[in-house]
């Protein structure tokens, strides 16, 4: 598992997303109506739209909210205009930097990235300067316990996974993007509970970090996803998981 997905599920357990949930609504938001605009409004010809819509559901977003981020997605009701963008930069000790947004001021969402970069201890690079060094996957968790690996590495090749890897404490499920939903859908089938599941960046290559570096690159990673703006950020950093035990507190 990456530093970055380590990091992410650290804070997941922590309740640091239920704090902050209704930027985690903003953001789910932006995502439906992002699929929807680009893909139309039916989910069963939407790959996108439907996997936009199970995450705002295991979100505990309101159907309220889920049916109204459709309609402004398909043009039923008026909205902003959102843009989606994708900014690449550099943070402490060189780690690698990916931040997609969606928003409806390029302008202002883009002075906000450079400052957030350069007052954490990095820059924003150029288009292309570090997307090479990831690649797009599914990723599912599972915490250890649920299933034994054998049940679970049947299942999950059947459905069309990759690969299937472990740490101390959890399973994780490897798929291309195109096979993610069928994977899911197979543990679903199988009842087999599952503690995150999302589309991601993979890094080929990571950095360790540590000390002072640490500490500045895990703040600018938060500062960025708090970013109502800013939909996903990927970091291809190792760190120990003593260090952001310490910096979620």
């Amino acid at each position: 598992m990456s530093g970055h997905s380590k990091w992410h599920n650290i804070r997941l357990r922590k309740g640091v997303q239920d704090a902050k949930r209704g930027n985690l609504f903003t953001k789910l938001a932006r995502e439906i109506i992002m699929a929807a605009k680009g893909g139309g409004g039916n989910p069963d010809n939407n790959l996108r739209l439907r996997l936009a819509i199970q995450k705002a559901r295991d979100n505990s977003m309101p159907a309220d909210n889920i049916k109204r981020s459709l309609q402004r997605g398909t043009g039923e009701i008026e909205g902003a205009v959102f843009e989606e963008l994708t900014y690449e930069g550099y943070g402490p000790a060189g780690v690698a930097v990916i931040v997609e947004v969606a928003t409806d001021n390029k302008n202002r969402t883009v002075a906000v990235i450079r400052n957030l970069f350069a007052r954490n201890g990095g820059r924003l690079g150029e288009t292309g300067s570090v997307a090479y060094r990831f690649r797009p996957i599914g990723l599912i968790t599972i915490p250890k316990g649920v299933v034994d690996e054998d049940t679970l590495f049947g299942i999950a090749l059947e459905a069309g996974a990759e690969d299937v890897r472990s740490d101390d404490e959890n399973f994780e499920i490897i798929t291309q993007p195109e096979d993610f939903g069928a994977v899911r859908q197979a543990l679903d089938d199988a009842k087999i509970k599952f503690a995150h599941a999302d589309l991601t960046m993979e890094p080929a290559d990571t950095v360790h970090v540590e000390g002072k570096d640490a500490e500045v690159l895990l703040n600018l990673i938060e500062r960025l996803e708090d970013d109502d703006d800013v939909q996903n950020v990927y970091a291809n950093f190792e760190m120990s998981e003593e260090t952001m035990e310490a910096a979620a507190r």
